[in-house]
């Protein structure tokens, strides 16, 4: 079984602690470098052509590539948050958050609420990972008005109706936005090479 494949068969915050902890040093050269994954570069992209502006959390930062992305874009005011520390120690290396924090965003996340001007996501909204429950807490902590970017998988679309949760949220978000984006670039290989994310823009309500 591969890394990705474990990743994507956790079940527990335990489960993910675990994981992250060993992969972390290894995350970037072996999953992102060795299966060209451009999907955090996607999200930052998305988020900037929605209008997004800072602050910003980056939600489920990992080791910082959405971060480094946003960067790269212009963007300096970005803290991130992770379940793992591990992961958040490779993170900051990288020069790219103000601030960052470990945080369950299954829970309450320490952040006071409107706290940010926008918030993405990138690798999180996914299998074993974080399911549509969370949006609730994604909103709390943003501003009115603020655009939020989140990639998610498009099998875990499917399978936890993100259909019938965004519907639910009512005048809670406008100007939704779903754009189908591949995962890994034409490097990849392997039997996830071809898998797809949604990657879907909102702006909390007034």
């Amino acid at each position: 079984m591969t890394d990705l494949d474990s990743a994507y068969g956790l079940e527990t915050p335990d489960d993910n602690l675990r994981l992250y902890r060993d992969w972390a040093q290894s995350y970037d050269q072996d999953f992102a470098e060795g299966m060209d994954y451009v999907l955090p570069l996607r999200v930052a992209e998305a988020f900037r052509a929605a209008g997004g502006h800072g602050p910003v959390l980056d939600l489920g930062a990992g080791t910082g590539l959405c971060g480094v992305a946003l960067k790269a874009l212009g963007f300096d005011a970005v803290d991130a948050c992770d379940l793992s520390q591990e992961m958040l120690d490779v993170a900051a290396e990288k020069g790219a958050y103000r601030r960052l924090f470990t945080g369950n965003m299954l829970e309450t996340l320490p952040v006071e609420d409107a706290t940010y001007g926008g918030i993405v996501s990138s690798g999180t909204f996914t299998h074993g990972h974080v399911g549509p429950e969370a949006l609730g807490e994604v909103l709390r902590v943003v501003a009115p008005g603020a655009v939020i970017a989140l990639s998610i998988n498009a099998e875990h679309w499917v399978a936890q109706g993100y259909d019938s949760a965004f519907d639910a949220l009512g005048a809670q978000i406008t100007d939704l936005t779903v754009r189908e984006q591949r995962i890994y670039g034409d490097a990849a290989t392997g039997p996830h090479a071809g898998d797809l994310s949604r990657v879907t823009t909102f702006r909390k309500g007034a």
